[in-house]
């Protein structure tokens, strides 16, 4: 019996990206476990790892290529599937326009090979693409606004912390590399803060838990600055000699008083005051922000008061400080791999609104290709999305599975899972480059989308630009970090940190902006919520159980549970464990009634990524709207009834 150890990368959309060691016997994984050398999550393992293994080798899973004849899917081989693909790319360039092909490149698997997919759409003309995102553009670009370009603290860095603020985050759900940073404040008599609106698994951890109502954390933020300055505490040497902007951040602080802005963020004052006890006598401070923040059409305003919160309370440019979101996950990559360049007139859909510009496209998009994505399940407004992808003529989707985008293509190509492929992965929860050496050979008849995308490429003129050999191409993707000094074989004996990424930002007080100081906010524009007829913002969360859409048909024989508070339950007549009505004007589903006596009244909460042939897709209630910032997706700023059956 061949029994090895691999060491990989788990490269899920997951801020983790963990470190995995995969035990194999005989070209089968028998099992997964953490890697204890991973400088990150040091052998730990989260929930979802501990299952994937049920992912891999589903019997739902796709193994070979598949068409769709008639309305039902037959088997065909690669060189067919291959072939009538690259023949209606042909086809459609040369009756129509390159413009009339549209890729879809979701955010399921974001690893170095990734980027040469887009090139092969680059090459071919000017074919349409995505922009804004699902994910964390808008977190992002806000916090460039504050610090020109934003970097987070090393996670490690919280070993320096007196007291962390957990802003939307929820560690013990998403992001379990934090629960020990948590903990060990804890040990040292420090205290932890969570700000949800929602109760979380998280909340346990923590000596104290705000919920301010849905979309007014800005008002928290300003009513804590104000206190700091009020008693004099402010961290006035950085506002006054490296921070732009502070007078008139000073008038945004005091347009309103602090019991005015307990009032507009429904929190109680005490617990405001306790916080702000906290900023001042427990330094540093690490606010540690979730993504569930930038899902507000005015998001920017929420992550600039609380970025110049922490400027106000010492944390910038301090070890064991920070307000820190995210990494850059393409960071060590060469991004002119992307090909972007050479198509800068090219057309761009709003990935948020594929389904409203789909249907407005002019001209009409022939053909589509989908990979790393199920936008049926996770983009909001979904009925929408799911007529608009019924009317494209040729759907051609990468997946493993037949989900609610898969089960609409007219050819469906079986991809690897990051246990078959071998390729770099980066995070956007921190800073370390990891490898996927490949633990098992490909299952099936599956191929990775850099197999995939050479072999196509095989097909075109350009071939002798774009084919070349895997370990070729991330030599030309990794240039940049390769030039740091970094070699190929430290990342996959192992990996490394990224070497342009300190573990402690901003010492020096120098910013990358145009001034060299610190941006503070200097207006404040939060209008209110709209279909306010409707009584419960609802909140669309990602759960612990599940990663995004990541599921298959089998675990999703119940319905979605739908958590209410138990006063309003029980005022709708609601029964716990039984079938209530979720809906708007978008659409509705059905839900179990889940009654939750510390819950906020003003909303619901439904986990996300649940599939619409069962039952359970969440944004067929959404609204498909982007951000004034950042173009990311607000989620949530939809609104919902409740009723009984």
């Amino acid at each position: 019996m061949e029994k090895k150890i691999v060491k990989t990368t788990c490269t899920r959309d997951c801020p983790n990206n963990c470190g995995i060691l995969a035990w194999v016997e005989n070209d089968l994984v028998v099992k997964l476990t953490g890697n204890k050398e991973h400088p990150i999550n040091n052998g730990r393992t989260c929930v979802k790892c501990n299952h994937y293994l049920e992912r891999v080798y589903h019997r739902e899973r796709i193994t070979y290529p598949l068409k769709k004849v008639q309305g039902k899917f037959i088997r065909i081989s690669w060189e067919e599937a291959l072939d009538e693909i690259a023949g209606k790319i042909k086809e459609i360039c040369k009756t129509k326009s390159p413009e009339s092909i549209l890729y879809y490149q979701g955010f399921g698997a974001r690893t170095a090979l990734k980027l040469v997919n887009r090139r092969f759409f680059n090459l071919l003309g000017n074919t349409t693409v995505t922009k804004g995102t699902i994910c964390g553009g808008t977190g992002e670009s806000s916090q460039n606004l504050d610090f020109g370009t934003r970097i987070s603290h090393d996670v490690k860095d919280y070993e320096n912390s007196n007291s962390m603020i957990l802003w939307g985050r929820n560690p013990v759900a998403t992001g379990v590399n934090l629960v020990p940073m948590i903990n060990n404040i804890k040990d040292r008599n420090g205290k932890v803060v969570l700000i949800d609106p929602v109760n979380t698994q998280t909340a346990p951890l923590c000596a104290l838990h705000l919920k301010p109502k849905p979309g007014t954390d800005a008002y928290l933020a300003l009513a804590l600055s104000r206190i700091l300055h009020d008693e004099g505490v402010e961290d006035n040497d950085f506002l006054q000699n490296h921070c732009l902007n502070y007078e008139a951040y000073k008038r945004v602080v005091y347009s309103r008083t602090v019991e005015e802005y307990a009032t507009l963020c429904n929190v109680p004052l005490e617990q405001i005051l306790e916080v702000a006890k906290v900023l001042k006598e427990m330094k540093p401070t690490a606010f540690v922000l979730g993504w569930g923040l930038h899902r507000w059409e005015y998001a920017h305003t929420t992550l600039r008061a609380i970025d110049a919160l922490g400027a106000a309370a010492g944390s910038i440019g301090v070890a064991g400080g920070g307000v820190s979101q995210g990494f850059e996950e393409y960071a060590p990559y060469d991004w002119s791999i992307w090909g972007d360049e050479l198509q800068p007139k090219r057309k761009r859909f709003y990935m948020q609104l594929l389904g409203e510009e789909l249907k407005n496209a002019s001209p009409k998009i022939e053909m589509a290709m989908i990979t790393a994505g199920n936008p049926v399940s996770m983009l909001p407004n979904a009925n929408l999305t799911k007529e608009a992808l019924s009317e494209v003529p040729f759907l051609v989707v990468v997946g493993h599975f037949l989900d609610d985008t898969g089960i609409m293509a007219d050819i469906l190509l079986p991809v690897t899972t990051f246990l078959e492929e071998k390729d770099i992965a980066a995070s956007y929860g921190h800073s370390f480059i990891g490898p996927l050496n490949p633990a098992i050979s490909p299952i099936g008849e599956c191929k990775s989308d850099f197999e995939i995308f050479m072999e196509l490429g095989k097909r075109f003129d350009f071939a002798a630009e774009y084919v070349k050999p895997l370990d070729e191409w991330l030599e030309i993707i990794m240039k940049p970090t390769l030039e740091r000094g970094v070699s190929l074989q430290q990342i996959f004996d192992g990996g490394v940190y990224n070497p342009d990424t300190p573990k402690v930002p901003y010492l020096d007080k120098n910013f990358p902006t145009s001034t060299g100081k610190f941006q503070l906010m200097n207006d404040f524009e939060l209008p209110e919520g709209r279909d306010l007829d409707y009584k419960y913002q609802l909140m669309s969360i990602a759960p612990k159980e599940w990663l995004c859409s990541e599921l298959s048909l089998e675990e999703q024989k119940t319905l979605l549970p739908v958590k209410i508070n138990t006063e309003e339950g029980l005022k709708l007549g609601l029964e716990e464990g039984k079938v209530c009505i979720v809906e708007n004007q978008f659409g509705a589903i059905r839900c179990l009634a889940e009654f939750d006596g510390e819950q906020r009244k003003d909303l619901v909460v439904i986990p996300r990524g649940g599939w619409g042939q069962a039952g359970r897709n969440i944004n067929e209630l959404t609204r498909g709207l982007v951000s004034k910032v950042g173009d990311g997706t607000p989620y949530y700023e939809t609104r919902v009834n409740v009723r009984s059956m």
